[in-house]
């Protein structure tokens, strides 16, 4: 038997001591009502952006949210904010899902995340363009990338499917070069097997093959280590 104590719920004084713990879950409730708040105006933000393009207002995202104008602007105090929210989401939510899954063919998920980063650039390009032009990228996110991109690479190499040489900024840059051909019909057009970009996809895919020769160079890079480039999804 356990031995006999005595456990009492605690009791609230006068000064109102005893309260603490209600509301401390309280405060916890408010937190995650914040949490649920944000998520659901960054989402609503990204198809915003998607359907009606740069001109989107604060007031339009709240409407879609569902909250108040002042809940969008306490959690973002301008555009610029909720656009590298809206970057930051992109990412996390269709990218980094696919960088993620493990199969036994290397190639093929290496190819998977590849495709699904410029499907997803195609259909978010306002925003990503926005951002780019407010230099709203934040350095985390483009480290986050690259990281996804060298565990694919890493695999791929390590069963001899790719060239020795390619590094993760290698295939940012093929990412680049792919959202070049991408045309304002194509964008949001993720299912489309036929569609054009994905004919220029799987060139470059071939490129990154082994071959005799290595490649001549080193990869381009711009700031913050990102891959030189001008506006991303820019292609009309």
């Amino acid at each position: 038997m356990l031995p006999a104590r005595c456990y009492r719920s605690p009791v609230a004084s006068p000064s109102g001591e005893g309260a603490v713990g209600e509301g401390a879950a309280a405060e916890r409730g408010l937190r995650l009502d914040a949490v649920r708040n944000q998520e659901r105006i960054v989402v609503a933000a990204a198809g915003a952006f998607s359907e009606l393009g740069a001109e989107v207002t604060l007031e339009e995202v709240a409407r879609r949210a569902g909250v108040g104008v002042a809940t969008v602007y306490r959690r973002f105090r301008n555009r610029d904010q909720l656009v590298r929210a809206v970057v930051a989401h992109v990412l996390t939510a269709e990218i980094e899902p696919v960088a993620e899954i493990e199969t036994d063919d290397p190639w093929r998920d290496l190819a998977a995340t590849l495709e699904a980063s410029v499907a997803a650039v195609a259909a978010h390009s306002e925003v990503v363009a926005l951002a780019h032009a407010a230099g709203a990228i934040d350095v985390d996110v483009v480290d986050r990338y690259l990281q996804r991109l060298e565990r694919v690479l890493t695999r791929a190499r390590g069963a001899g499917l790719v060239r020795p040489e390619l590094e993760p900024r290698d295939l940012a840059v093929a990412v680049m070069m792919v959202l070049a051909t991408v045309r304002k019909v194509d964008r949001g057009d993720r299912g489309d097997e036929c569609g054009g970009w994905r004919r220029y996809l799987v060139l470059l895919l071939d490129g990154m093959r082994p071959a005799p020769r290595p490649l001549p160079g080193s990869p381009v890079t711009g700031a913050a280590g990102r891959p030189a480039s001008s506006s991303p999804a820019s292609g009309r």
